[in-house]
């Protein structure tokens, strides 16, 4: 039948016509929807408050939103299912704000709403997390009565838990009178997102006794939270539950648990059920086994599951790159980082918010700051991660101006900054001895923008302290501050009391940390420094003999450089290179340069008793100079020397490498374990403040 003749043959018969719409829309068939809708125009079919609502239904759910809109303003008179069209249909259609606004105008216009459209106008509150409207709906839904309708109370308890409100959605929970799947997943998938992992499983169990129909939603949940609460043996069991059930062919049940051991560290389980089920994988299962890795510091394996993905012809999205480029970031591995960037590029995911800041973050800890400025400032949008992984990159390399800089572009365009905002605006001041600005910085964080610090913001006020010499300043502060100081805390005032020569508060710190972090040798090792530098070598003994007796070891200090995309490490003692010959001759060469311009050793960075000729020998073969000399060797003019070291770069090899950049014409870029320094023609930027 032509759909002229359709048309003439149902000319009588809406409630027909409405149901043929109603097949178009939920087959997704819009094509034959319009040609119908404009044979009804043509024939001059009679306009219907019921057919048009059938019309917009259609149009909405077909992804036809303007079009939908346009018809709703031409409706001569609306009713309650054509405003609850329009509502779920600009929430269907990611029109979050207008869905509230047409809300609004429903209810301005005097039409009461029913539970579709204040579940719909919920459920955009909840993805905008707009909780202040959300919570005046609910004030609605009280009033006209509909707080009982299962429906209505889900969506009030998923809406309250992704803005972070648990107790709220755990009331509105508890008053439901009767409660589903979709209820029970709300609860038990808000607990696990909002890191209530316990509670998220506990909830679970309950959900099994009282004997719910259990679903892959539900069971995504509960597997997401086994694997953030490292509960193993939970998570075993919920595997076993899963194969009982037959719910391993969902590839949203077999991503997760994928998922859950790769977050358990328990990375054979993981790869096994990918190569097991390798036909019903996607880029979700790759992704979790790559996030696995590189949380387990297997960046080599992470690399092989992304050429392996590759060439299965499966598309790498934003998070697998995410995961990538993290990696990169954490080995300060730059050749792969550029190369995961060029390929973030051809993509075209360079505006992603989180794959953009992983790339700034990646540049920073490479040595290449301005690179995490040319990133960043293409970034149309950026979001509050990308401000944070500049600051970090800032704060990292000591340039606290310029991570104060950032901050105050940030408040200016209404980016509201959170706790990680304040740890590296806190640690760029600590690195740069701007004492007034961070606690004026601290200080302002719960009065100015209601953020109140946790452990790690007292943390870094305490560095802050002992690196500027507040040594009396920051032990009242410790004894001042509502919990206990961590271990980084500690460390960080034991070494203040070490570079000031503070004997006494030396020890009280050295006690604490001890008490806090019993395997941490920076106790021991920082405490036996401070003795070495007052030359007291039987309390120097005294210590070590302590640490060899509680078989306490101390972490030897290497550095390592990246060339030809091969990783060379140098350690202090017990070191071989294939081209350890030259590296000496190299090192002797250097000695001989920077001692005619003006290179003093520093022989009390030695904490050791021996004679000063046997300390210049010991200074003379740290492990970052070896890495310099292989790196000049190897490396041509005009290219940056980038050496990473796992521990403090010592005061002597600080001052003879600042004079290496100036005899041998050449940038060197370090990064230790707490910064980067910048060694340019006999200065540094640190200005010696480190």
């Amino acid at each position: 039948m032509t759909f002229r003749t359709l048309t003439k043959y149902l000319h009588k018969d809406s409630n027909t016509l409405a149901h043929i719409f109603q097949t178009y829309a939920q087959s997704k068939q819009l094509s034959k929807g319009k040609q119908l809708h404009a044979q009804l125009i043509t024939s001059g079919y009679p306009s219907s408050t019921y057919l048009t609502n059938h019309l917009l239904s259609m149009y909405a759910k077909c992804g036809q939103i303007v079009y939908a809109h346009k018809l709703f303003d031409e409706m001569p008179q609306q009713n309650l299912v054509s405003w609850t069209a329009m509502i779920s249909g600009f929430s269907q259609n990611s029109e979050f704000s207008k869905a509230i606004s047409t809300f609004c105008l429903m209810w301005v216009s005097g039409e009461s709403p029913n539970q579709f459209a204040f579940s719909s106008v919920i459920q955009a509150c909840s993805l905008l997390k707009s909780v202040q409207f959300g919570t005046q709906i609910h004030c609605l839904v009280v009033k006209v009565g509909f707080s009982y309708e299962l429906f209505v109370g889900s969506n009030l308890a998923d809406m309250y838990s992704k803005c972070g409100l648990m107790f709220e959605a755990c009331m509105v929970f508890e008053e439901m009178p009767s409660k589903d799947e979709v209820s029970w997943n709300s609860m038990i998938d808000g607990y696990a997102k909002n890191g209530y992992y316990e509670e998220a499983l506990v909830a679970f169990r309950k959900m099994l006794i009282e004997d719910v129909a259990i679903d892959q939603y539900l069971l995504c949940s509960a597997l997401c939270a086994c694997g953030s609460f490292k509960a193993y043996n939970i998570g075993r069991c919920l595997h076993t539950f899963v194969l009982k059930l037959g719910f391993e062919p969902h590839i949203s049940v077999s991503n997760a648990l994928i998922d859950m051991y790769c977050k358990l560290g328990d990375m054979d389980s993981g790869s096994r059920l990918l190569e097991i089920d390798s036909i019903a994988t996607n880029i979700v299962s790759y992704t979790s086994l790559i996030d696995g890795y590189v949380e387990c510091d297997q960046i080599e394996k992470a690399l092989n599951v992304f050429v392996k993905l590759k060439r299965q012809k499966i598309e790498p999205n934003e998070f697998t790159f995410s995961s990538l480029i993290k990696a990169c970031a954490n080995h300060a591995a730059l050749e792969q980082g550029s190369q995961f960037h060029a390929l973030v590029l051809k993509y075209k995911l360079d505006q992603d918010p989180f794959v953009s800041s992983t790339i700034v973050d990646m540049y920073g800890k490479c040595g290449l700051f301005d690179h995490s400025i040319q990133v960043f400032e293409t970034i149309s949008k950026p979001n509050e991660y990308a401000w944070n992984s500049l600051m970090g990159v800032f704060a990292h390399h000591g340039l606290g101006h310029k991570a104060i800089d950032v901050f105050n572009r940030m408040v200016t365009q209404n980016m509201k900054p959170n706790a990680v905002t304040f740890i590296n605006l806190l640690n760029a001041c600590s690195h740069s001895g701007l004492l007034k600005e961070g606690l004026s910085y601290f200080n302002s964080m719960e009065q100015v923008y209601g953020i109140k610090p946790r452990s790690e913001h007292y943390s870094c006020v305490i560095d802050l302290l002992g690196r500027t010499g507040r040594l009396e300043q920051a032990e009242i502060f410790i004894k001042e501050m509502p919990f206990e100081p961590n271990a980084y805390a500690w460390c960080s005032f034991l070494a203040a009391c070490r570079k000031y020569g503070d004997k006494e508060r030396g020890k009280l710190a050295a006690e604490s940390l001890k008490m806090v972090d019993p395997e941490n040798s920076g106790a021991h090792v920082l405490l036996s420094n401070i003795y070495a530098k007052e030359q007291q070598w039987e309390d120097v003994r005294s210590v070590r003999k302590t640490m060899k007796d509680g078989n306490v070891k101390k972490l030897p200090g290497y550095s390592w450089v990246d060339i030809d995309n091969k990783v060379h490490v140098f350690g202090a003692e017990d070191w071989c290179h294939p081209q350890k010959k030259e590296i000496d001759l190299k090192l002797d060469s250097l000695l001989g340069k920077i001692i005619e311009a003006g290179y003093v050793p520093d022989v009390d960075s030695v904490p050791l008793d021996m004679d000063d000729d046997m300390k210049v020998k010991v200074l003379h073969r740290h492990s970052e100079r070896m890495a310099i000399a292989y790196t000049l060797i190897r490396l041509p003019v005009g290219k940056p020397i980038i050496v990473k070291k796992n521990i403090r770069v010592c005061v002597d090899c600080h001052s003879a490498i600042k004079l290496i950049s100036k005899v041998e014409g050449r940038k060197i870029i370090l990064r230790d374990n707490s910064r980067f320094h910048h060694f340019v023609d006999g200065s540094c930027s640190c200005n010696d403040f480190w």
